[in-house]
């Protein structure tokens, strides 16, 4: 019976976590809107995303490990996003002193949270590596072409089918 309610409850997290996948992608998305069009108006989107990718970041750690006590899991997250926001915020200094454009800024701002958000994933789940990923790459691609919104669009598409599909394969693979 103890199985039954353990599959049941880790099925339960593994939908919440694609929803938490799908929500950081579209806010990722939304960022990327915001700093293709208005790269000023980046900065601060990008730091309250650190925020909100931290909160997500410590519920998902929190759901798979409730044994690990919620204020570990806070230490351990509060550390490791805070030490972005740091990033984040030294970022903005240089642009404040004119050592970055407003351009610049926001991309670099979106590969500090692609980094951090890679790093999480490896604590916590291939799909916060997903985001970072998606950050990223979509950072990358903002070099070679200016409106780099409709990538991403599709580099979204992408991963969001890719998760799904690798979940149900996961899941088939154990049901074998």
């Amino acid at each position: 019976m103890l199985n039954q309610d353990q599959d049941a409850s880790d099925k339960k997290y593994v939908y919440v976590e694609e929803i938490i996948l799908a929500l950081m992608l579209l806010l990722a998305l939304l960022g990327v809107w915001i700093t293709d069009y208005a790269p000023m108006d980046g900065y601060g989107y990008w730091m309250i995303m650190v925020f909100v990718f931290a909160s997500l970041a410590i519920t998902i750690a929190w759901l798979q490990n409730k044994a690990a006590g919620f204020m570990t899991i806070l230490r351990e997250q509060s550390l490791h996003w805070f030490t972005s926001l740091l990033m984040v915020e030294g970022i903005y200094i240089l642009f404040a002193h004119q050592h970055l454009s407003s351009e610049d800024t926001g991309l670099v701002i979106m590969m500090i949270l692609s980094q951090s958000t890679i790093l999480d994933g490896v604590r916590i789940g291939w799909r916060f590596g997903l985001v970072g990923i998606f950050l990223g790459m979509t950072a990358m691609i903002a070099v070679y072409t200016r409106h780099f919104f409709w990538i991403g669009t599709v580099l979204l598409c992408c991963i969001l089918i890719t998760s799904v599909f690798g979940q149900m394969w996961l899941n088939k693979k154990r049901k074998v």
